[in-house]
């Protein structure tokens, strides 16, 4: 059984004694609703209490040096087939800049589902890399997403795709770019291959084929690959770099199979990257479990080179639910970073509350990296705290 913890001894026994699970279940298809843009402000006093007020799913923070002032993209937030953007001057005031993209154009690859836009400042030019459902489907995929990458002269857009088709096709499904940019000008693409149609052999699978609960367990893995310089594709094949545990004494098994013992869904997911530098060390933050689900949460792995290989790290997970803490934040997961001017650094991830319900919402916790290389989030919060940029 699991090591970590006792008490999923007693779920499996109580799942064991419960009427089996009939057939299987499959996540669904979108990844949020679009939202009303947010509105107001979340600080006092020197202080700000999350969740703030922006109704975004995968959040990404961009500073922009250009105009001092922090942007944040993400899944919804208002936008319809594309994407939104709000400013920021202090990581807690957000202001709505409107869509910035817009896809499912005449002729453009993209046609739905448009999720995890991440953007960056390249020598003048903001790229913004995302996840939508291709076009070309032949086959009729119920899942069919590929990533593409839209430019600007600026954050607040209008973002325009520089292809008409997407970065690059390995023959899956996949969502979730993140691009780390190395020091000598190499470049790296991180992404999810989907759970869709990817059966996966374990020992969590075997349990629950032998307990009635699903006759299969698909999991979605996450991949590295180095990027060409004009981001017109990638180099070389991409690496397998990390996914869901095989073993069930394995330390990461019970945390990262939550969503398969809770019965949520027949699927365990590695998805949601966040790649930085600390040290000589190359951190990958990433996310497990159904999205839409309360056990969503949050880890890390470290490696000594950007394509691995990563080591999942012994104190995961770092941000989960709270609920069982006396809180009511749930779904906690796909996070960026945001860095202050004094190297601080802060967790950006959308979660849930009583009163948000299926909405996701955006909360902003510090983060650091101990001493000893552990990587330590001071949340789910939802009690004030200082200002992220305050002095103090």
């Amino acid at each position: 059984m699991f090591k970590r913890n006792k008490y999923l001894v007693v779920a499996f026994g109580l799942l064991l004694a419960s009427p089996a699970c009939q057939g299987q279940t499959s996540a669904p298809a979108a990844k949020a609703k679009t939202s009303a843009p947010a509105q107001g402000a979340t600080s006092q006093g020197g202080q700000y209490k999350n969740p703030l007020n922006v109704k975004f799913g995968d959040p990404y923070v961009l500073y922009d040096k250009a105009s001092k002032l922090y942007y944040m993209y993400g899944t919804g937030g208002g936008a319809k087939k594309g994407f939104a953007t709000y400013s920021s001057p202090d990581l807690v005031n957000w202001k709505n800049e409107g869509q910035v993209f817009y896809g499912n154009t005449p002729g453009s690859w993209d046609v739905k589902n448009f999720w995890a836009p991440e953007v960056y400042e390249v020598k003048g030019k903001y790229y913004m890399f995302y996840s939508a459902d291709w076009r070309h489907n032949p086959t009729n995929e119920l899942e069919n997403f590929r990533i593409g990458v839209a430019v600007s002269d600026k954050p607040t857009g209008p973002f325009k795709n520089i292809s008409d088709k997407p970065l690059f096709d390995p023959g899956y499904p996949i969502i979730d770019a993140n691009v780390y940019f190395e020091p000598n000008g190499k470049m790296y693409l991180y992404y999810s291959r989907c759970c869709y149609k990817h059966p996966v052999e374990s020992e969590v699978a075997t349990w629950a084929k032998k307990t009635g609960l699903y006759q299969e367990i698909e999991e979605s893995w996450i991949y590295g690959v180095e990027l060409k310089p004009d981001f017109s594709g990638v180099i070389g094949e991409p690496v397998l770099l990390l996914r869901p545990p095989v073993k069930m004494n394995d330390a990461q098994s019970e945390w990262e199979s939550r969503s398969v013992t809770s019965k949520e869904v027949n699927r365990r997911w590695t998805e949601g990257s966040y790649t930085f530098k600390h040290g000589d060390q190359y951190y990958m933050m990433y996310s497990a479990n159904h999205f839409g689900g309360e056990n969503y949460a949050v880890g890390y792995a470290t490696a000594k080179s950007p394509l691995g290989p990563f080591k999942k790290a012994t104190n995961n997970p770092i941000l989960e639910k709270n609920t069982g803490k006396g809180g009511d934040v749930t779904g906690t997961g796909h996070n960026s970073i945001a860095f202050a001017p004094d190297g601080k650094m802060f967790c950006v991830y959308h979660g849930r509350t009583k009163a948000t319900g299926d909405e996701r919402v955006v909360f902003i916790d510090p983060m650091q990296i101990t001493k000893d290389g552990k990587l330590v989030v001071e949340g789910p919060s939802t009690t004030p705290k200082p200002l992220p940029l305050s002095k103090k």
